[in-house]
């Protein structure tokens, strides 16, 4: 059994490396797919398995406590077991897999979802998984020029962009102007702890790919009806968003949208099942970051530490 920590793994991946692990794993049989959300007020403790036939299992154990100033807001780890002995392969880094598996859905979503050849690229927030999205989208898109960073505290994507200008070829630039930022976009990122929607539909022009990341409880989302409704919408897995995430429940519940308005899922979209309709459609992608998504890149991980001869 290994212990594997973030400073040796992280230099080892890349995100197409990631994003092509995802892809392959979801052309394996569908998992099976079990998760456990504990929560104090603003609190959680977020558990989540995955079992995949010719892969393995994992349990990933999170907890998310919004308001630490001395620790970090997320902690905690992944155990990867083998499939066809379920001894315990490795304990790995939480905030390792965490990091790729989030941002790896979605570039993955946007390489199957997104007009080819983007320009610019706007993201909604400024923490750090608005920091690994600015990574992933720069290696997934090269043809991206521009990024533009909207939070609600500008100190803080000031911060993000004195810290990021030097790992893009592209321009980053601070917008003010949530509405005006959204018209000029082709991929627009949403990444904050928001329970009130802050991208509204009728800001989304044609042909813009939306990547919505934050939410992941049942009382948070950041997508309006309207957005929603005018959009062609798509999440990573159904399993792990319908009934869980806010994002999708809220307006299934109050019959905004219905389940058939989710036009696909990875399993779908991976296998070309499923799709953008035309260069006009705007995307809605749901990242909704599953166990299984956890599984898949804890054995992308594995791999990448042991070498050719595993």
């Amino acid at each position: 059994m290994r212990t594997i920590l973030f400073e040796e793994a992280d230099p080892l991946l890349t995100w197409t490396g990631i994003a092509d692990a995802m892809m392959a794993g979801h052309k394996l049989p569908a998992a099976e797919i079990g998760d456990l959300l504990l929560r104090k007020e603003e609190n959680a403790l977020l558990s989540r398995g995955a079992w995949i036939e010719g892969m393995g299992m994992a349990m990933k154990s999170m907890s998310v406590f919004p308001g630490n100033r001395d620790h970090p807001s997320v902690q905690g780890g992944v155990l990867l077991f083998d499939g066809e002995n379920g001894s315990l392969k490795a304990v790995i880094d939480g905030i390792l897999i965490t990091k790729w598996k989030t941002a790896g859905d979605s570039i993955l979503g946007a390489r199957l979802l997104a007009n080819p050849g983007p320009k610019t690229h706007l993201i909604v927030g400024a923490g750090t998984v608005s920091a690994s999205v600015l990574d992933a989208y720069s290696a997934e898109f090269p043809s991206i020029e521009r990024f533009l960073i909207w939070n609600r505290n500008r100190e803080r994507a000031e911060k993000l962009v004195a810290e990021k200008q030097a790992d893009t070829s592209a321009t980053l630039e601070i917008s003010d102007n949530l509405e005006e930022a959204c018209a000029s976009a082709d991929i627009i990122t949403t990444a904050t702890m928001s329970k009130e929607p802050v991208l509204r539909g009728e800001w989304v022009r044609p042909g813009t790919h939306v990547d919505l990341i934050g939410a992941f409880r049942p009382d948070m989302r950041e997508a309006d009806d309207n957005l929603l409704q005018k959009g062609e919408l798509f999440v990573d897995s159904r399993e792990t968003t319908f009934g869980h995430i806010g994002e999708i429940e809220i307006p299934l519940r109050n019959g905004v949208i219905s389940r058939e308005d989710v036009l696909g899922d990875f399993y779908e979209l991976c296998n070309q099942k499923s799709g953008r309709s035309s260069p006009e459609a705007i995307t809605i992608f749901k990242n909704g970051g599953g166990a299984h998504l956890d599984l898949m890149t804890s054995n992308h991980v594995f791999s990448a530490v042991s070498g050719p001869n595993l």
